[in-house]
């Protein structure tokens, strides 16, 4: 199939030539003809030399590239890169598991297809676009998810309603592209416990998956400590410090409906536990009323930094919220915290905890430095899939 050619303006083709897969608008010379947005467009350097396929997108990233050598993106393509990223999970023990059925199966850039997010649940997979290109795919996406995963695949429900460009006004509304959502509760299992998931409505796909190791690790260290878990949402954490062993497990979200999901999960996995009590509270005023209370602390706050503009009241954030919580945190306390915003760096978020410490005068130790699970892969030449910045503290 024959697509319509893009120039790169002379020297801007050195990041294409790193396997980067992004074009930004300010790199493009020309086009051979009329795009349209998220049509397949082939990439040449201004002397005519073959860079790459991929989405056309009106914006700051003007190109995804697909694939760095010649390739008809059809049926066949799509379904090779998801059986791609399906038997890598299956190699790592993530798909297929008597234990756990919960997995991310596409991370975008992770898994060479930019732009695709795919979230298993049991037998329902969530499907969600960040591009047009992506969008306008997705039927032929949903077949390749249902060639590759087969029988085991029950729904496929596509959730792109919020995460598709708002300036490509398409329209579009989540749909099951196939299945419905009848028949069993929406549960799925994630290292022998049990959750609620909420695709419909929930945030992201329903469920945080990229925190799975981080709530492993969690659970060692619970055993006889007073958790506070904050921004809980369907409290992943909570039901890990219970089954570590906590003492007591406090779960705190603004949301109303995040503590209904918490309440929830807990009732599934530790019916009537008197250890388990949440509020429906903002989390900074929680914190600031709290007093040598807790010694275990979650912090895992919604991004406070989405966009560049706003990266530096989002460092201000994250030093706001973790300096109260190491003031507030009982000596030898751990101290859990996180930052999901892919523009803050690691480097970045680990400034602004040292800052927040400083300010406390409190002795902290670095125990862990956590990021996200494997199924979660970071592609290398884009060092900005790598989005979940983590670090374990102890607080004396």
């Amino acid at each position: 199939m024959r697509y319509n050619k893009m120039y790169i303006k002379r020297g801007k083709e050195e990041s294409l030539l790193r396997f980067h897969p992004w074009i930004f608008s300010g790199a493009v010379r020309n086009t051979d003809g009329e795009l349209s947005e998220g049509d397949v467009v082939e990439v040449y350097s201004n002397d005519n030399n073959f860079l790459g396929v991929g989405h056309y997108q009106i914006g700051s990233i003007t190109v995804r590239i697909l694939s760095f050598t010649p390739v008809t993106i059809d049926a066949a393509f799509w379904t090779e890169r998801i059986r791609a990223a399906y038997d890598f999970r299956r190699s790592i023990g993530f798909a297929g598991s008597d234990t756990s059925n919960t997995y991310r199966l596409v991370h975008g850039e992770g898994d060479f297809l930019p732009g695709l997010i795919v979230d298993v649940y049991g037998g329902t997979a969530v499907v969600q676009a960040h591009s047009v290109g992506m969008h306008l795919a997705r039927t032929e996406i949903a077949g390749a998810l249902r060639e590759v995963l087969g029988d085991t695949l029950q729904r496929i429900y596509y959730k792109s309603e919020g995460t598709l460009p708002y300036k490509a006004e398409l329209g579009e509304e989540n749909e099951y592209l196939f299945g419905d959502g009848s028949g069993e509760p929406h549960r799925a299992t994630e290292n022998g416990l049990t959750f609620e998931i909420d695709w419909l409505k929930g945030q992201k796909t329903g469920f945080f998956i990229d925190q799975r190791d981080n709530r492993a690790l969690l659970r060692q260290y619970a055993d006889g400590r007073s958790v506070l878990n904050m921004f809980c949402y369907t409290g992943g954490f909570s039901v890990y410090a219970l089954q570590g062993g906590a003492k007591s497990v406090h779960s705190v979200d603004s949301s109303a409906k995040a503590i209904s999901l918490t309440d929830a999960n807990v009732a599934l996995n530790f019916p009537d536990d008197t250890r388990h009590v949440s509020f429906a509270e903002d989390a900074f005023r929680f914190l600031e009323q709290t007093d040598d209370k807790y010694d275990l602390i979650i912090l895992d706050p919604p991004a406070f930094a989405k966009h560049r503009d706003s990266l530096r009241n989002g460092l201000q954030g994250y030093r706001k919220l973790n300096s109260i919580a190491l003031r507030k945190i009982r000596k030898g306390g751990i101290l859990f915290t996180f930052s999901c915003s892919q523009i803050v760096s690691k480097t970045d978020f680990r400034l602004a905890v040292f800052s927040a410490a400083a300010q406390t005068r409190r002795n902290v130790r670095i125990l862990h430095q956590l990021t996200q699970p494997a199924d979660h892969p970071v592609n290398i030449y884009h060092p900005e899939s790598e989005y979940l910045k983590g670090l374990v503290l102890q607080i004396d």
